[in-house]
């Protein structure tokens, strides 16, 4: 199922996505399978230790008792620590991974159009014209590959 969480000070609810593009399938490396996999198994672990007082809202994600994880409490015990172990400034946001996945892609001579639709934009143009920084490179490459091909 999919769906967004929207908050509202101490409450929560599930909501449709924004648009029919925010519905949709991503794959994830085999690697990324198999981490979600032992932390489902963890996840099914404490929800059965913790009995009714567990509300079972179908999160990958999920607090103690099951309801939604407090994003400032993922970015302040997790996040902030894991930039800091990677020697990374403290100003990335989690939102900022986003833009970088984007920029790989990009830069490693992804299809723009597959990155398009991973992103869920509405249309190539937006992620190109997001992503125009990567182009000059892209730009480079591409002649580089015409003149191979060529001569």
């Amino acid at each position: 199922m999919q769906r967004s969480l929207v908050t509202r000070g101490k409450g929560w609810s599930l909501t449709e996505p924004k648009t029919s593009r925010s519905r949709r399938t991503i794959p994830v490396p085999v690697s990324v399978v198999r981490v979600l996999q032992k932390h489902k198994m963890i996840q099914n672990q404490e929800r059965l230790l913790a009995g009714a007082d567990y509300t079972n809202h179908d999160f990958v994600f999920a607090s103690y008792n099951g309801e939604p994880v407090n994003i400032r409490n993922v970015v302040n015990r997790h996040f902030k620590p894991t930039l800091k172990e990677a020697g990374l400034p403290e100003t990335i946001r989690l939102y900022d991974l986003r833009h970088t996945c984007a920029t790989l892609l990009l830069k490693a001579g992804e299809n723009p159009k597959v990155v398009s639709e991973r992103l869920g934009h509405a249309s190539i143009v937006m992620t190109l014209d997001m992503y125009s920084y990567v182009l000059p490179d892209m730009q480079k490459q591409a002649a580089e590959k015409l003149e191979t091909m060529l001569f």
